[in-house]
């Protein structure tokens, strides 16, 4: 079962449709560093993070992990741990996973420039839970809580985010 992602903003997944926010720049095929675009493109859903002092762990058949507060996701295309978890303190640019803000507390680590990481390629793409106001990501696809949860139930360990381009 995949998860099809829609130029519209919606996202479906086992016959349902879900409101999504998608990145600031758009949908782009040619995904660089910095862009704020969501990648097009079949991606593999890698694994599930989630905030265990705000989240209980998903229902799932993805491998589930919960965040400490020193994770990190480096993203650095100059650094050699350029899109991969990190510990912190770290040296290079890097995401806090640990947030303030509760966009964090459950994420789907998407397989989008990961084997290998090309530098500059793009970096922390993720599904992850959605602003309150709805407003964009920097190039991640975030839902409510009630609806990732609902698409992480279904899908497995052979599921991609299948972002479509706009037509």
């Amino acid at each position: 079962m995949d998860i099809h992602v829609f130029p519209d903003g919606t996202v479906e997944c086992a016959g349902r449709r879900y409101a999504a926010s998608l990145g600031r720049g758009g949908m782009r095929a040619d995904k660089r560093e910095g862009d704020g675009a969501t990648p097009v493109g079949a991606w593999p859903l890698r694994r599930v993070l989630y905030r265990p002092d705000r989240v209980t762990p998903p229902i799932t058949e993805l491998p589930v992990s919960a965040l400490a507060a020193d994770d990190g996701w480096c993203d650095d295309p100059d650094h050699a741990s350029y899109n991969r978890p990190v510990k912190l303190p770290f040296p290079a640019g890097h995401e806090v996973m640990w947030r303030d803000d509760h966009l964090y507390d459950l994420v789907v680590v998407v397989g989008h420039n990961d084997d290998p990481p090309v530098p500059g390629a793009g970096s922390a793409i993720f599904m992850h839970l959605r602003p309150e106001d709805g407003g964009p990501t920097a190039g991640c696809v975030a839902l409510a809580l009630a609806d990732l949860t609902a698409a992480l139930a279904a899908v497995g360990p052979d599921s991609r985010l299948v972002v479509h381009p706009a037509e």
